[in-house]
């Protein structure tokens, strides 16, 4: 099993933790970046575990888990792409990485390959929520809207309630979606009390830029570096899923298929259930070695 050590860095409105694994022998391969949104390192850990050429880093998003933010600091795009871009400098050298994006983190590794294509060489993105090529991208809009009024209304457990509810969805949502009565926390798992946090990142902010927000094309076309686009093979027509076919049209290319759905690579980390991350490497390996 690869050797794990916990660093820190400092970024503006934020201290970030992260982890770099080395491999029992040296290797020349690129180091790997694993990154998502709002998930942090430890979701990554049985995948890690079988990534075994190469060094291995994984981090917590500002405001996630070990890393913390301060009150007030940003939580957009930019400022997660900055965080990613420091994490690189910290632990490649100078040395152009392979970077694996998983949710809103495949949304960031589009955005750092369009705007840093000197620090990558192949970046994976593995279904990013975005919606901007979808027929039905303004009822995804403002469902997510929505999710964010209910969590500054409600907190938590109603928000995630209607989180799940949205991305378990199949097909082309219609705009009478918006009018459907709002789930039950508890049909979910989730507390119906409002503890008053209001700090979520995912709630308090991606549900507002991310579905929104539009790729470089031009840039992500031209780059220097490969991009691939990554599906699950259990992702059907719910949102990711259409999401990653739709932007790898646009990119020109088929959707890689990954084992498994939205979490394939999960070992079971925070009660997801397993996916099948010894099979989800094996299927990275391949893409980064063509």
């Amino acid at each position: 099993m690869p050797e794990k050590k916990t660093l820190t860095l400092d970024a503006p409105g934020a201290v970030l933790a992260y982890d770099v694994r080395e491999p029992a022998t040296p290797s020349d391969a690129p180091p790997l970046v694993v990154i998502g949104l709002p998930m942090g390192a430890h979701g990554f850990d049985s995948l890690a575990e079988h990534v075994t050429d190469r060094v291995v880093v994984t981090y917590d998003p500002r405001g996630v888990e070990r890393s913390t933010r301060e009150p007030g600091s940003g939580t957009g795009s930019a400022d997660h792409v900055g965080d990613v871009v420091r994490v690189i400098e910290a632990t490649a050298g100078g040395t152009p990485v392979d970077l694996l994006g998983s949710s809103g983190g495949a949304v960031i590794a589009l955005e750092l390959a369009a705007a840093h294509p000197d620090l990558l060489r192949t970046v994976v993105a593995h279904e990013p929520p975005l919606p901007e090529l979808l027929p039905d991208r303004d009822v995804i809009v403002a469902a997510m809207q929505d999710i964010h009024d209910t969590y500054q209304a409600k907190g938590s457990g109603h928000a995630m309630a209607k989180f799940i509810a949205l991305v378990m969805e199949p097909g082309e949502l219609s705009p009478e979606y918006l009018d459907r009565p709002a789930p039950d926390p508890a049909a979910f798992g989730m507390p119906a009390d409002d503890d008053g946090a209001r700090d979520d990142v995912m709630f308090s902010s991606s549900m507002v830029w991310m579905p929104r927000h539009r790729p470089d094309w031009d840039a992500l076309a031209g780059s220097v570096q490969r991009v691939v686009i990554g599906v699950g093979a259990d992702t059907g027509e719910e949102i990711t899923g259409r999401t990653s076919r739709s932007i790898a049209r646009r990119l020109g290319q088929e959707a890689t298929v990954f084992p498994g759905g939205h979490n394939g690579f999960s070992g079971g980390e925070y009660g997801h259930p397993g996916g099948d991350p010894a099979g989800f490497a094996a299927t990275l390996r391949k893409v980064l070695d063509a």
